[in-house]
């Protein structure tokens, strides 16, 4: 991993579970990690109660807007964590990856969203511990 590691959230629209996902881990890491997100069948928009959801924590994601996913994303990333893409992501030695089993936030109200936004903060966080445990280790090797 670079100075700054880089993590791509991976889910077919990225409209919802990866917009979540890339939110949280902006949040809460700042700049001291790169973040991208992508999707394997890219929305037209980000899922409206996926929006409101982070919205009552106080995170926007409104001006956000779903990108598909490139084999150029996944080359520059260190860390790829996926939830629910399939087959559809690519496969690069080297790589950490980590799939995410999460409900698909399409169609559910900002109620149904919200169990959904709090397990993907908490597993975030997780991810975060686990992102500067590498860094110290790769820092004393």
């Amino acid at each position: 991993m670079s100075d700054r590691p880089s993590v791509l959230f991976v889910c077919v629209h990225n409209a919802g579970r990866s917009q979540m996902a890339a939110a949280w881990l902006s949040h809460l890491a700042g700049d001291t990690v790169e973040v991208r997100s992508a999707g394997s069948a890219p929305a037209d928009q980000v899922n409206p109660a996926a929006i409101a959801a982070m919205a009552e924590v106080g995170i926007d994601i409104a001006a956000a807007t779903p990108k598909v996913l490139t084999t150029e994303a996944v080359q520059e990333s260190d860390v790829v964590i996926t939830m629910g893409c399939g087959d559809a992501c690519p496969i690069f030695p080297g790589k950490r990856y980590e799939d995410w089993q999460l409900p698909d936030p399409a169609g559910k109200s900002v109620d149904g969203v919200r169990p959904v936004r709090d397990e993907i903060r908490s597993r975030v966080e997780t991810l975060i511990v686990s992102l500067r445990s590498t860094e110290v280790a790769e820092e004393t090797a």
